[in-house]
C-alpha cells in the first residue's frame, strides 16, 4: 500500500508542476509544445501538456517551490531537518515534535479524564443523560479551525502565560468526545444476568463498577483511546496556527505556508504523521498487555 502511495505522488507530481516545469524548459532552450498564453495554459489539460512534453519530466521532480514536491525532496528535507540537525536546534522537526508532543499529551489526559467523568455520570445518572449527551454531540458539530482563536484570545485574556494551556484545552476538545462516548458502551456492556447476579450477592455500587462494569470496559477504552490520541495531536497542531507559534509542527506548516516553502509543509506534515502513528502504536501495546492480563485476549 506504501509503495502504490508513494507511486501514485510521483506519478502526480508532474501534472501538478508542469507548468512551472515547461516555463523552466523554455528559458533552458528546450523546445516546448505549450499553448502560449496564460488563459490558453490554464484550459488545456494538465495530461495533455505532460504526455506532448516528456523532455520537461525532470524539471517538475526538481522545483525549489513546486506546487507538489515530490517525496525524494520531501525525504531530503526530512534528512537535513531530522538526522542532520540537533535535537535542540529550532530548526530541527524533532524539537518542534517534541513541542507538539508536550502539549499533544496534556491535552490527551485532560481529555480522557473528562470524557471518564461524564461516562461514569451519564452510565448512573438519567439527568446527565438527557443533560449531557445531546451538549456533547453538539460540541462536535462547532469546526475547531473557528472555535480555537475564541480559546487562544479568552485564555490570553485570563493572564494564562503559558502557550501549552490554550492548546492543551483544544487537544482535549477534540479527544474527550471518542473517550466518552466509548466509555458509555463499555460501562453497560454487561448483561442484565451479570447485573443480577452480582446484587444478589449483595454487593454495593462501587463493587459493581470496580468489578464488572470497568474490567467489561476496557476493549471500549482503548479503541477510544487509540481514536482520542490521533485527535488529541490534531488538536494541538490546529491550535498552534492561529495563535502564531514560533514553535512546533503546526508552526512549522505556518511558516512554510507564510514563505511559499511547500516542501517544508509536506515535511512536517510527514512528521506529524510518524507522531500520530507512534502514539496510536503505543496505545495499541499498552492495550494489548492490559487485555492480556485481564483475560480478554491471549
Amino acid at each position: 500500500m506504501l509503495a502504490g502511495l508513494v507511486v501514485l505522488w510521483y506519478v502526480a507530481v508532474v501534472p501538478m508542476n508542469i507548468a512551472q516545469s515547461i516555463s523552466l524548459a523554455k528559458k533552458d532552450g528546450v523546445e516546448v509544445s505549450a499553448p502560449e498564453t496564460i488563459g490558453e495554459m490554464a484550459k488545456a489539460s494538465k495530461i495533455g501538456l505532460t504526455l506532448r512534453n516528456p523532455d520537461v519530466w525532470r524539471y517538475s521532480y526538481s522545483h525549489k517551490r513546486p506546487r507538489l514536491p515530490a517525496p525524494h525532496q520531501v525525504g531530503e528535507e526530512l534528512n537535513k531537518t531530522v538526522l542532520q540537525k540537533n535535537v535542540t536546534s529550532k530548526r530541527s522537526l524533532v524539537y518542534h515534535g517534541l513541542i507538539t508532543l508536550r502539549s499533544t499529551l496534556y491535552g490527551f489526559v485532560l481529555g480522557v479524564s473528562l470524557g471518564l467523568a461524564m461516562a461514569v455520570a451519564v452510565v448512573y445518572t438519567r439527568v446527565a443523560e438527557m443533560s449531557l449527551m445531546p451538549w456533547a454531540v453538539i460540541s462536535q458539530t462547532i469546526p475547531i479551525v473557528a472555535l480555537a482563536p475564541m480559546i487562544i484570545v479568552v485564555s490570553g485574556q485570563m493572564g494564562i502565560a503559558s502557550k501549552d494551556v490554550p492548546k492543551a484545552i483544544i487537544s482535549a476538545y477534540l479527544c474527550f468526545f471518542p473517550v466518552l462516548v466509548g466509555m458509555v458502551k463499555g460501562l453497560r456492556a454487561p448483561d442484565a444476568m451479570q447485573l443480577d447476579l452480582l446484587r444478589t450477592y449483595g454487593t454495593s455500587g462501587a463493587q459493581v463498577f470496580w468489578k464488572l462494569r470497568l474490567p467489561a470496559s476496557m476493549p471500549y477504552l482503548f479503541t477510544s483511546l487509540k481514536i482520542g490520541i490521533a485527535a488529541a495531536l490534531v488538536g494541538t497542531i490546529v491550535g498552534e496556527l492561529p495563535a502564531g507559534a514560533i514553535q512546533g509542527l503546526g508552526a512549522r506548516i505556518l511558516i512554510g505556508d507564510q514563505f511559499g516553502n511547500p516542501i517544508m509543509v509536506w515535511a512536517a506534515l510527514i512528521a506529524a504523521a510518524v507522531l500520530a502513528g507512534v502514539l496510536v502504536t503505543v496505545v495499541s501495546l499498552l492495550q494489548g498487555v492490559t487485555l492480556r492480563r485481564m483475560g480478554f485476549a491471549r
